[in-house]
């Protein structure tokens, strides 16, 4: 007789990439099993390429930056200075 398939699945689309994630127990029930697919539009190459041009250093600058701004607008004076 066989054994019923117990099958999880996830999915989540981002902006250019689709996630899908699956958990299984094999046919044989001695073990499990976690499947993870990609699928980015246009490629992965195409984002390959993107991430070729980019400053990575920057990008990372500008994603600390935006974290860190609600605690350090606490801090620091207003750019520009006070207007007296």
């Amino acid at each position: 007789m066989p054994q019923e398939l117990d099958e999880t699945r996830a999915t989540a689309h981002l902006p250019g990439v689709d996630v899908e994630i699956v958990h299984r127990r094999a046919e044989d029930a001695s073990a499990e099993m976690i499947t993870i697919s990609l699928r980015a539009a246009p490629s992965f190459e195409a984002f390959g390429r993107y991430l070729e041009a980019a400053n990575p250093l920057i990008a990372w600058a500008r994603f600390m930056e935006l974290a860190w701004q609600p605690w350090l607008g606490a801090f620091l004076p207003p750019q520009g200075g006070t207007k007296r």
